[in-house]
C-alpha cells in the first residue's frame, strides 16, 4: 500500500473510532458524570468560600481524575470486550495497518479528555469564579489532551490481562484508588508518610503535579514529571503490544 491509502486507512479507523464512542451515551455519559458530580459536591457545594488556591487545586484533582477515565475505560474495556468477541482477530485479517486500530482509540481518549476538563473549566469560572488566567486554562487543556496517553497505555495493558466481562471491575479497582493515593481527593501532606512515599509510583500523582504547576500552585519540576509519564506510556505500551501479538 502506498502512504496515501495507509494514510487513509488510518484516517478512516480513528475517525469511525471517534464517531462509535461519541455516538455512545454508555461511554459518554460516565466518564463526564462522575468527576462533575464529585466537583459539583466537593469543589462548588462545599467549598465555595474556601479561597482562591483551593478553589484551583479541586478544578485540577478533578480535571486530572477526569482525565484517567476515558484512557483506562475507553481503551482497557473495550479492548477486553472486541479481543473476547473476535473483533481483532477480524481485523488483522482485513488490509487495515496494525497500529490503525489503536491509534484510533487513543485519538477517541484524546478528544474526549479535554470535553470533561472543559465543562470542569465552565463550572468553575461560571459558579465558584475559580480565578484562572487563559494561559492557564489552555495549559490545562493541553496538559488532558496528552496526559490521557499514560491511562490509554494502561487500560491497553489491563484490557490484555482480563476477560471483557471482568474488565469493567478491574479497572475500577485500579482507577479509585490509584486517583486516592495520588492526592486527588485528600492532599497529599494529609496522607500518611508510607502513602507519600509511595505517590511516584502512579502516573496520576505526576500528571497532577504538572497540573498544579500549570495553574501556578507549585514550581518547576516540569520535565521530571513529564519524562516519568513518557515512561509509563512506554514500558505499558510495550508489554501490551507484546501481549496482543503473542495472545491476540
Amino acid at each position: 500500500m502506498g502512504f496515501r491509502r495507509v494514510l487513509g486507512a488510518y484516517l478512516a479507523e480513528a475517525r469511525s473510532e471517534c464517531l462509535r464512542y461519541m455516538r455512545n451515551p454508555g461511554f459518554m455519559l460516565p466518564i463526564t458524570f462522575l468527576p462533575t458530580l464529585l466537583y459539583m459536591l466537593f469543589g462548588v457545594v462545599m467549598n465555595r468560600s474556601a479561597g482562591a488556591d483551593v478553589a484551583r487545586y479541586l478544578l485540577v484533582s478533578y480535571s486530572v481524575f477526569g482525565v484517567m477515565s476515558p484512557g483506562l475505560f475507553g481503551f482497557g474495556v473495550s479492548l477486553a470486550l472486541e479481543r473476547d468477541g473476535g473483533l481483532l482477530t477480524y481485523k488483522r485479517a482485513v488490509p487495515m495497518p496494525p497500529g490503525a486500530y489503536l491509534l484510533g482509540k487513543m485519538l477517541m481518549a484524546m478528544l474526549a479528555a479535554p470535553m470533561v476538563v472543559l465543562l470542569l473549566l465552565a463550572m468553575g469560572i461560571s459558579m465558584v469564579h475559580v480565578p484562572i488566567t487563559v494561559g492557564q486554562a489552555g495549559l490545562l487543556l493541553m496538559m488532558s489532551v496528552l496526559g490521557v496517553l499514560p491511562f490509554c497505555a494502561l487500560g491497553m495493558l489491563i484490557g490484555t490481562l482480563i476477560k471483557g466481562q471482568g474488565a469493567p471491575g478491574m479497572l475500577n479497582v485500579v482507577y479509585l484508588p490509584m486517583a486516592f493515593l495520588s492526592g486527588l481527593w485528600v492532599p497529599m501532606n494529609e496522607l500518611p508518610k508510607a502513602l507519600q512515599q509511595i505517590a511516584p509510583l502512579w502516573p496520576s500523582y505526576h500528571l497532577h503535579e504538572l497540573g498544579l504547576v500549570a495553574l501556578g500552585l507549585k514550581q518547576g519540576g516540569v520535565v521530571g514529571h513529564v519524562l516519568v509519564l513518557a515512561g509509563f506510556t512506554l514500558v505499558f505500551v510495550v508489554i501490551a503490544a507484546h501481549r496482543l501479538r503473542r495472545y491476540g
